[in-house]
């Protein structure tokens, strides 16, 4: 009987098969990269006790703003001490996958306290969709407050839903401020509707409106960058390129990275690397003329959400890799890239149980993770 080939020795058959021009260009995302070395990481964690937490965001202190998905922010210093939670939210819509998403610091933060946040906001008759939000945060010893506060977009139409929100919040190196947003689990062929904003990335001002040098094409919102994605949980900005990333969950599989170009669309629901959770295929299968290809996907899924790209200096090897949270993969992928493309991976957090709903590089340089349960954790990664 023939001998099963392990996976980095399948990878490297299709990689030398894309080299030779035997596979189509349509197939060069790819899935199952050969192993990376193995990281010897120490595991800390910082604090406990949080409910869901969803994002972080490191203030100038070194303090740590943490959304948690019921409706709560808090300030959460390395010593593991957690604040009340900041006053002047609006009312979320905490149900299923709903609540207080994202938050992060406006490039001005020092001057002015801006920051933006982002959420499922509920609007009436048990309808819901993402919003996204700005205040000014306000310390007074342990107590912080958000002032000022505006909801500046709002994803339209909102639905009876509880699914599938996004959102990331990422900002350009204009100032501007790019959106995800998912497809509300009842509207997948909406990500496909360029004039509404359900499955897109957005690129808007820092008061909501459609920013200078989106796509603009017939027919398409003028907030859109791009479309055709299912629900995007990772983004991260490449401060060398300007390039935005993305992961974004699939189906019963098919989870992707993605790097959305302007006026481009991914595909969701017309192709996709998944299947339905019923096993049946989905729309026309992998590939379609004018859908762009993933750069990489799991199949297995491993639920991705959150994703950084480490810059930093203590973990000299993982220079240039990417970081992507696993929900249901109860992990943590590091991916190493070259040029453009992932080479190897590495699944690190593995046998702990935790779910990783959000990743970011410390100011110090170690890597910090949230743990998405009822007893969310922070835990900073660091060489042993």
């Amino acid at each position: 009987m023939q001998k099963k080939l392990r996976k980095s020795t399948l990878a490297t058959v299709f990689l030398s098969a894309v080299g030779l021009g035997l596979v189509p260009a349509a197939s060069l995302a790819i899935t199952k990269a050969p192993e990376a070395p193995s990281s010897d990481i120490k595991v800390e964690t910082v604090a406990s006790g949080l409910a869901e937490p969803w994002g972080l965001q490191f203030l100038p202190d070194d303090r740590m703003l943490v959304t948690e998905r019921p409706g709560r922010l808090r300030i959460v210093s390395m010593d593991g001490k957690k604040s009340k939670p900041v006053s002047g939210l609006p009312k979320v819509h905490a149900q299923g996958q709903g609540g207080l998403l994202d938050v992060r610091l406006a490039p001005d933060f020092d001057t002015t306290g801006t920051l933006y946040f982002s959420f499922a906001e509920p609007r009436g008759g048990g309808k819901a969709a993402t919003a996204v939000g700005r205040g000014q945060l306000v310390l007074d010893g342990d107590k912080a407050a958000l002032d000022n506060v505006e909801i500046i977009y709002r994803q339209n139409p909102a639905v009876r839903t509880g699914r599938h929100f996004g959102s990331r919040i990422v900002i350009d190196k204009s100032g501007d401020l790019f959106v995800t947003t998912g497809d509300l689990g009842t509207e997948s062929a909406k990500a496909q509707d360029p004039n509404v904003s359900i499955g897109k990335v957005l690129r808007i001002t820092t008061d909501g409106k459609p920013a200078s040098g989106n796509p603009n094409l017939p027919g398409w919102a003028p907030e859109v960058w791009s479309i055709g994605h299912r629900n995007i949980q990772g983004a991260v900005l490449d401060p060398s390129t300007g390039q935005l990333w993305t992961v974004e969950h699939g189906a019963q599989g098919g989870d992707e990275l993605n790097n959305p170009q302007k006026g481009s669309n991914y595909g969701w629901p017309v192709i996709s690397y998944g299947r339905h959770y019923s096993g049946a295929k989905i729309g026309k299968g992998t590939s379609k003329s004018g859908m762009e290809q993933p750069v990489y996907y799991w199949d297995p899924s491993i639920a991705t959400s959150g994703l950084e790209l480490y810059t930093g200096d203590l973990i000299p090897g993982w220079k240039g890799n990417f970081l992507v949270g696993g929900l249901a993969g109860a992990q943590l992928s590091r991916l190493v890239m070259e040029d453009g493309k992932v080479a190897r991976e590495e699944a690190l957090l593995t046998g702990r149980g935790d779910r990783i709903r959000d990743v970011r590089e410390g100011p110090d340089g170690a890597v910090y993770v949230l743990t998405d349960d009822d007893d969310g954790k922070i835990l900073r990664l660091s060489p042993k």
